[in-house]
């Protein structure tokens, strides 16, 4: 079938946590995650989109994360896991979307608003032959960096350290 000349093509949208979940489950042994949060979409996407400061975290597998360029929605960044070995992602960031890749790693996060507060989802996994055996691993460090960024999520809308509802 043809579209007539002069006509546009149709456009197919989908929203940024739905893209998400098109993108792992096309590349082999990323886990995704996601969780209604009950806060704004404001709030929890000012937190999740601090790159810089909110990725580098006790706990987590990350060192240093540091933009060194940026193209409009485009960027580049150094990164230093903890063990020390460093990478190199170009990624894109905008509202409620945000997907990078480095030679060993590829990460996503997207959020939506929703009735309840803001449908967010992470993931994660590794570029490297056989990384669908580790998912059972990866989820795990998925999960841990959500539940993370979630305690960054409350701490921000309160002005501080609070407990979140439990889970």
């Amino acid at each position: 079938m043809s579209v007539p000349t002069g006509q546009p093509w149709p456009l197919a949208e989908i929203d940024p946590v739905r893209r998400l979940r098109v993108l792992s489950a096309a590349v082999p042994g990323i886990a995704i995650v996601e969780r209604i949060i009950p806060l704004p979409f404001e709030t929890v996407w000012t937190v999740a989109s601090d790159l810089e400061h909110e990725l580098p975290r006790p706990g987590g597998h990350i060192r240093s994360f540091q933009i060194v360029q940026t193209d409009g929605d485009r960027f580049e960044a150094l990164v230093r896991g903890q063990g020390g070995l460093p990478d190199r992602f170009a990624g894109v960031l905008r509202p409620g979307w945000c997907w990078m890749q480095g030679r060993r790693i590829v990460a996503g996060m997207a959020a939506v608003p929703v009735a309840e507060g803001t449908l967010f989802a992470i993931a994660g996994g590794l570029r490297l032959p056989g990384a669908a055996l580790l998912l059972p691993f990866t989820e795990r460090s998925v999960v841990n960096l959500l539940n993370r960024l979630e305690r960054r999520f409350w701490e921000r809308e309160h002005g501080g350290s609070v407990a979140r509802p439990h889970r």
